[in-house]
Parts: C-alpha cells; structure tokens; sequence
C-alpha cells in the first residue's frame, strides 16, 4: 500500500501565508507587537503543556502501578495531547516569524527620506539596479499620456529631490518610454522621474514615471551580459518565423513576452494559456524532466544524473534572469523534479510546504504575489496530479510521453482556481484547450531553450531548433485562437472568494478521484 500524503506541515505553510498577507498591510510597529505576542504565547502554551503532560504522566503511571495495566499504555493520551498542541506551538512561532519578518524588513524599507518623497509625489532622481528586463504595457494605464510604454524593475539605492538626498533600500516599479527598451538587466542606472504611491501590501515601494532615456553609471557584468548574448541569439533567430511562432518561441523558452500579438495575447488569456509564456516552477519542472530522461537513458548512474539536472537548472536560471520570482520558480520546480525522481509525493508535499514556509518569511511580499501563488499551486499540482494522470494516459500512450504530458497539464489543472481571479469569467475549455497543447508544450520549450544555448556558436543549429519550436508554437497559438473562437469560450462566474473557492473544491474532488484510480489500477 503506498503511504499516505504527509500533509502536517501544510497548515503552518498555510498560516504563515495568512500572517505575511496580513503583516504586509500593517505598520511594522503593529506587526512587530503583534509577532512578539505570538511568540510570547507560544512559550507560555509550551511550559504549560510540559507541566500539563509530566503531571498527566505521573498520574497516569501511578494509576497504572495500582491497577497492574501498562504504563506505556496510560501515557498514550498525554503523548497524543502533545502532540496537538505541539502544532498549536508551532504555528504561533510561524505566525511569529512571518510578521517579525514583515516588521523588520518595512522598516528597511520605510528609512531614510525616500519615503517622505513618496508621500509628497516628489520630483526625484534615483540610482539603482535594474531587477528586470523592460516588459511593455498592454493595457491602457493612467500613466499612458505621459508617454509611458514599459516596465522595469529597479532597486533603488540612492535618492535625491526636494533638495535633499540620501542612500534608499526600496524596490520600485518604474514606468518609462521607448528610450528605455535597451536598458540591460543588472546595470546601475540612474533615471529622473516623479513619484507616485502603491496599493497597501504592493511589492514596489512606490511607482516612478519616468519621461526620459536613462543614463547608465555601471553596465552589467559578465554573467549577466553573456546571458543578454544568448538571449538576443535566441530573438534573433526566430525573427524569421510567422509572427505567432516568432511571439511564442521566447516565451515559452525564457519568459520572454515582448513581441506576442495583442489577439494572441486575449486568446491565450481566454483558452487558459497564458502559463505558457509564464517562467514558474511547472517550465523549471519541465526542464528537470526532460533532462532526467536524457541522462536515464543515457544510463548515467543516480548521482551523475541528480548532478545533470542541477546543473541544467542552474542554467535555466541564469538564462532566464536569477530575479527573485524565477528563484521561487527554480525553487518551486526543484521540489516537483524530486518528486519525479523519486516516485512519492508523501514526501514531496512536506518539502513544498518547508520551502513555502522559508520563502515566505525571507520575503513576506510573496503572500501577495499572483506569480508566487502560482508557482505553488503549479508545483503541487504536478507533485499530486502527475503520476495519477501518467496512470489515466499512459494505456494510450508509452509511460514516457504520459508523464511528459502529465506535467504541464497537472500544473494547469491546479493552476484553475487561481487564473479564474484574473479573468472575467471562467475560461470554458481552458481544460480541453491544455489537453490539447499539452504534447506541444514540452517541445515548444525544450528546444527553445536549446535553440537559445545553439545560436551564439552555431547560427544553423539555433535556427533548426527555433523552427521545430516554432512548429509546436503554433500548435499552441492554433489551439489558444480555436478555444478563444468557440461560442461562449468564457462564462460568467462568482466574484470574490467563491468563485476560486469553488473551483478549487472541483478540482480537489477530480484530483483524488484520478489518485484512488491510480492506486486500483496500482
């Protein structure tokens, strides 16, 4: 029989969640009292449980002694008491850790003069380090008129206006125009801009609109300059493709969305696609599979083959772009390859919870994060529904080419609940349409990866590869078009928490409906 899902560790993970939501919005003197209550409640929960169970104990014992019954026996139910409120304990100090966290790091952030600036929608100059590459602006924004047309992630570390300046820790969101689609990411800029505030709980300490070119002080280094080499091979070698394949291509391979069409754009968000172009732990997942494959069929030895795929993904990460999100996804998706590699999600699940739990506390921002949230329900999608789905697929497919399939399309299926929040309604073939380019999406992102590691020294072979990617893109674009056309390809859906509620209710149910035929057919 095989062993049953250790689930323990989910509600501290779930917990912790709450309390970065929660700390996030709260000034950090309210949540550094509130941490500090937390943990003062929970060592007095601890004492007072130790006393509690030593003197169950010794009574219990001494009854035992009297009666001629098992001690053992009798301290039975003090221990599983303990146990229970030993999670008791353990989700105070989580709670605690989480908001102690919050607290310190919005003082970091709230120091110095940058945020009397932003109140003031000051007029700025700041130095910082670029986070991201330029992503242009799809939608209409208020910041529209003042000529802005992309985004760009700076950590801003010095900050000058209103006749004042001073060194910064905040990262920022800054909007700019045309001139800045060149900026290399991990450059030191500087940029003049106005500022102007963020949402409670936003990531980005304030906004930054920026109206002209930014000046460079330091370019990036080595690495990341390399890594701009070989992306730009990877651009410049599926230039000549049909322009869905020449959107989809870096997409699907590095994230890349900059030249995806508008209508393909609204398609791919109607059929319940738009993962495809979305770096997270179900890309590094796919990654690590395929190449577990290769060196399994290699006949590489256990260890070489946990040291290729490492490898491999430390590449990925550094191809597309070590920002923080893609090191939760690198994270995310290390957790779904283990639980590929050894076959058992029971020990799978703890692990993601852990990582869940450290991440969280390093960076509370995550709780608010759509990107994070769907790195989490990707991987735990693929830890809980790969294998049953492989059992589902694999009498009309070989074993192989099912979990291959299996991956992304379980990554999918979980992902439901939370895409339903971004759109207006329910996507109703979203699952039909994942079905169907699912074959599409392993290749479409294999061998764009290796088109862009083939194209810097071999011209012909990233091109090859590029087409074979461009072949599956157009799969995938074919199939986003076709759900998106079909009559009613959205319905209307609750608003609010029931809707997402609801729909991870069905899933969950579909889900352990798959694992109990999994285990009969097992």
């Amino acid at each position: 029989m095989r062993p049953l899902t250790d689930v323990r560790l989910v509600p501290a993970a779930l917990v912790c969640w709450a309390a970065c939501l929660v700390g996030v919005r709260l000034p950090p003197a309210v949540a550094g009292a509130v941490a500090a209550g937390a943990l003062v409640a929970s060592g007095l929960v601890a004492g007072a449980v130790v006393a509690a169970g030593a003197a169950v104990a010794r009574t219990s014992a001494a009854g035992a002694s009297a009666t001629g019954a098992s001690a053992t026996g009798a301290v039975r139910p003090a221990r599983a008491h303990g146990e229970v409120v030993g999670h008791v304990v353990l989700l105070l100090v989580v709670c605690a850790a989480a908001l102690g966290s919050t607290a310190s790091q919005r003082t970091v952030r709230d120091s110095g003069l940058f945020a009397d600036l932003v109140a003031q929608g000051a007029q700025v100059r700041v130095v910082g380090t670029v986070g991201s590459e330029p992503v242009p602006l799809r939608s209409t924004t208020p910041w529209g008129d003042d000529g802005a047309r992309l985004r760009v992630d700076l950590m801003v570390e010095h900050v000058s206006g209103d006749g004042r300046s001073g060194p910064a820790a905040a990262p920022v969101l800054l909007l700019a125009g045309p001139q800045w689609a060149a900026v290399g990411y991990g450059s030191r800029v500087s940029a003049l801009g106005t500022l102007e505030p963020t949402g409670p709980g936003d990531d980005a300490v304030a906004l930054l609109v920026v109206r002209g070119p930014p000046t460079t002080s330091a370019p990036a280094g080595p690495v990341d300059l390399r890594v701009a080499a070989v992306r730009t091979a990877l651009l410049r070698v599926s230039d000549g493709l049909p322009a869905d394949q020449r959107g989809l291509v870096p997409g699907a391979a590095i994230g890349d969305t900059s030249r995806i069409p508008d209508d393909l754009d609204r398609a791919m968000r109607v059929a319940g696609l738009t993962h495809v172009t979305a770096v997270s732990g179900a890309h590094f997942a796919i990654v690590g599979a395929v190449v577990l494959a290769v060196t399994a069929l290699a006949g590489l030895a256990r260890p070489a083959r946990a040291g290729v795929v490492a490898a491999a993904m430390v590449g990925f990460v550094l191809l597309v772009h070590p920002q923080p999100s893609v090191l939760r996804a690198a994270v995310m998706g290390g957790v779904g390859v283990c639980a590929l590699v050894l076959g058992r999600p029971s020990r799978a699940v703890p692990g993601l919870a852990t990582c869940v739990l450290v991440l969280l506390v390093v960076d509370p921002w995550l709780a608010t994060s759509i990107g994070f949230t769907l790195s989490v329900v990707a991987t735990a999608g693929i830890v809980l529904g790969s294998s049953p789905l492989t059992t589902a697929m694999a009498p009309p497919l070989p074993d192989r080419i099912a979990r291959l399939v299996a991956v992304p399309l379980a990554a999918q299926w979980a992902c439901g609940p939370v895409v339903v929040v971004l759109s207006d309604g329910l996507p109703t073939y979203a699952v039909l349409a994942n079905i169907a380019a699912a074959p599409a999406l392993v290749p479409a992102t294999v061998l764009g990866v290796l088109a862009a590691v083939v194209a810097p020294w071999w011209e012909a072979g990233g091109v090859a590869c590029a087409r074979g990617a461009g072949l599956a893109a157009w799969w995938v674009a074919t199939v986003a078009r076709t759900a998106a056309g079909l009559p009613a390809a959205v319905l209307p859906w609750p608003a609010g928490p029931v809707g997402p509620l609801g729909l991870a209710g069905v899933t969950l149910l579909v889900t352990l409906a798959l694992r109990h035929r999994s285990r009969r057919v097992g």
